[in-house]
């Protein structure tokens, strides 16, 4: 079964639809989302990607991460992921911001991604998709920040731009989004 990914203009507005491996392959502006969940000792859920992705394959990452179908919404397309990935259900998540990231790895492929970050709270131990994820860990921002500074090879490179850019949003967002809650 083919996957497809909706392809967007630099404002991020849906210009087409292409086959995901064809976007990644030609290096095609695309949509993107990175789901953080966090806990509440402030710890990012993390996960270990399976070795047989066809890129990043046993990188660490954000909790959950993958591009919206067609007539999807963004926020679907993520719990749709969760559950996919991690068996999570049920996961209020806020959009925080969105950012363009494009790298080529060394397989050739493309990442051109507008990617949009939603943030969650989460406590529970996820039951992991081996097909998906081979592991996973909850880590505090300085752990991560010190992982990324002393083995950056370690972790997906959107993942480490999100955290290294935008520190500060993605802590306000999981500040704000508790005292919604009233946590």
């Amino acid at each position: 079964m083919q996957n497809y990914v909706i392809l967007v203009d630099e404002f991020d507005a849906e210009i087409g639809v292409c086959e995901k491996l064809e976007a990644h392959s030609n290096g095609l502006l695309h949509r993107a989302f990175s789901v953080l969940l966090y806990n509440s000792k402030g710890e990012l859920l993390l996960q270990q990607r399976a070795a047989t992705k066809y890129h990043s394959a046993g990188l660490w990452s954000n909790a959950c991460c993958s591009h919206p179908a067609p007539n999807e919404s963004i926020l679907a397309a993520a719990n749709r992921r969760l559950y996919e990935e991690l068996f999570l259900t049920e996961i209020e998540l806020t959009p925080l911001f969105h950012f363009n990231y494009i790298i080529q790895f060394e397989n050739g492929l493309y990442e051109n991604e507008i990617d949009h970050v939603l943030v969650g709270k989460w406590e529970q131990l996820p039951i992991i998709n081996p097909e998906e994820a081979m592991n996973y860990a909850w880590k505090s921002f300085d752990e991560i920040k010190l992982e990324l500074k002393e083995k950056p090879e370690l972790y997906t490179y959107w993942f480490k731009h999100i955290i290294e850019e935008f520190e500060s949003e993605v802590k306000n967002g999981m500040y704000e989004n508790l005292q919604e809650r009233n946590v």
